[in-house]
Formats: structure tokens, sequence, C-alpha cells
């Protein structure tokens, strides 16, 4: 626990200082596309990482995130700080009609129902013309009118700060809830079902507060989303955007609030290193992808934290053994 509130403490102040230091506009959007990555991980991981179970659906929430905010801006003219709020609500009830049905199921049933929520929203985002305005999209989704009168450097590090802001309290409440009751009876679940189960949890409850924690924090994001990008398409409840988050929560590390921030930022700037391989580029990322799951299985912080454990109980034994010695004397 002390371990990762350094971590996320050290974190948070490197991010804080990074628009400081660094005054390139490019620089700066890919510091905002680490954030942004960062929170949809997160969210991602609540469900994957400590219930257990795994969700290919939650891009849904992503892009009902987004088209809300994309359509209360273009059409009713509702800014920044209302569209975001209302469009984590939004996918916070998706969470809970979506949850109520898939979370009952198990395993590969959950997975494939959860998929199948997912490519039902992205055809109803392709047809659905009147609402979506169909294959188009919703283009002109205007950011705050403040940001609007900077150069394009400020308005990227405003946009910057808005999203280290929702970065910071996404992860407030994935701390809160990973070291509540809730949270370590999530964990149990996880484990086994069965167990939980003879203690008195229910593992749909706690499956439920997990899930739909996850949706509201990627509607939320889906929402900085539209306005960062001015532009939001069917193709945000593709697989694309869902593959980047389970391979940012492999690499850094399931299960462990720290993982999820690694993997967001080593991926994202990863993937801009390798555009200059351009042919090479899925080939070498889907290299390091490999070589991550077959020696570093638990993720980066994972392995950190192994390690870490495995010192403490070689410290523990040399100082049992000292003392054994000492008491022998």
């Amino acid at each position: 626990m002390t371990f990762e509130r350094n971590g996320l403490l050290m974190l948070g102040l490197a991010a804080l200082l990074v628009p400081l230091a660094v005054h390139d506009q490019y620089l700066i959007h890919l510091g905002v596309m680490v954030l942004f990555y960062a929170v949809l991980a997160t969210s991602f991981n609540l469900v994957t990482g400590y219930v257990g179970e795994f969700s290919l659906g939650h891009t849904a929430f992503l892009g009902i995130g987004a088209y809300t905010a994309a359509i209360l801006s273009t059409r009713y003219g509702l800014p920044m700080w209302c569209t975001v709020p209302l469009a984590g609500l939004v996918s916070m009830l998706a969470g809970l009609m979506i949850g109520a049905i898939t979370l009952r199921l198990q395993g590969p049933f959950f997975v494939i129902v959860t998929l199948a929520f997912s490519e039902a929203l992205r055809l109803i985002a392709d047809n659905w013309v009147a609402l979506t305005n169909g294959p188009m999209g919703i283009a002109g989704v205007t950011p705050p009118v403040w940001i609007a009168h900077l150069d394009n450097v400020h308005a990227t590090q405003a946009f910057y700060y808005i999203m280290l802001g929702i970065a910071a309290v996404t992860v407030y409440f994935a701390y809160r809830f990973v070291y509540s009751s809730a949270g370590r009876a999530a964990v149990t679940v996880r484990e086994s079902r069965y167990v939980a189960q003879s203690i008195g949890i229910w593992p749909f409850a706690m499956a439920m507060q997990a899930f739909v924690l996850g949706a509201t924090l990627a509607g939320v994001a889906g929402g900085f989303y539209a306005h960062y990008i001015s532009f939001v398409g069917s193709d945000l409840f593709g697989f694309a955007f869902m593959a980047t988050m389970i391979i940012m929560v492999l690499v850094g590390g399931k299960g462990t609030l720290l993982g999820p921030l690694v993997g967001a930022l080593l991926v994202t700037v990863l993937q801009e290193y390798l555009r200059e391989a351009q042919e090479l580029r899925l080939t070498l990322f889907g290299i390091f992808v490999i070589l991550i799951v077959l020696f570093l299985p638990r993720g980066l912080m994972g392995f950190v934290a192994a390690r870490r454990a495995s010192r403490k109980t070689a410290r523990d034994d040399l100082a049992t053994r000292k003392t054994l010695h000492g008491g022998a004397r």
C-alpha cells in the first residue's frame, strides 16, 4: 500500500511538471494521450484486475461518453464542464444496465456478451443517422471558450491540465475502491467465488460496483476525448481501443494501481516511436508484447511487487536466523 501510494504521488508530481519543462506542442499532445489512456486502462483494470472478469466491451462506455458529450455540445450548446460529467453519468447508467445482464455470466460467456454489446452499439452509431450522423460521425465539438482563444501550444497545455485533473480523480476513486472493504471483497471474488460466498460476500454486488465505477470513468474519458479531438465516430466502439487497453494493463500489470499508468506511458510512447518503422511497426510492437507476456506474465509492476516481497521475505528470514543464533549463545 505504501509503495503504491508513494509511486502514485511521484507520478502525479512528474506529470504536473511536464508542461513547465516541455514546450513542444506534439510532446504535450503525447502527454494528453498518455493521461487519456491511463484513465481508460485504470477503469478497465478495475473489472479485469480486481474482479477477474475479462470484458471485451469496455469501449462501449468510452463511445457512449464521447457521443453524449458530442451531442450535448453540438446540438444543445452545453459547455465542456457540463458535458463531461453528464457523459460519465450516462455511461454509469449504461454500466448499470449492461452489468445487470452480463455480470450474471462467467468466463467465456461474459466475454462474448460484453463484446456483443459493444458491437451492437457500434452498429447503432453507424445506422442511427438522426442521432449520431451515421458513418460520418459528429464533427465540430467545441472546446471551452477560454481555450479557443489561446494559441496552439497553450491550448494543448490547457487540455493537458484538464486531462491531468480527470486522471487524478480517476486514480483517487480507484485507490479508494481498491483499499476499501468492497475492493478487498472484489479481490476475494476474483480468487474464489465459492470462498467469497462462504464468508457472506455477494459476488454479483461486488462485481457490479467495480463495473459501474469503471464504466463511469471510461465515459468521462470519452467526454473529454470528444472535446479534445472535436470529432466522434463509431470507431470508438471498435476493437482498436479495446486492444490498446488490454495491452496497457498486461504490460503494466493487472490488479495493481500503478500498472495501468506505467503501461499507458510505455505503450503510448512506444507506438509513437515505432511510427518511423512504418511496415515493421505492428510486428515490432507485437514482439514487445509477446516478450512481456512470456517473461513478465504479471506485468512490470507485478514483477516489481514480487521482487519486493521476495526481498522482504529474505530479510525476515535473515533476522529470524540472527535472533535464533543470538538466543542459542
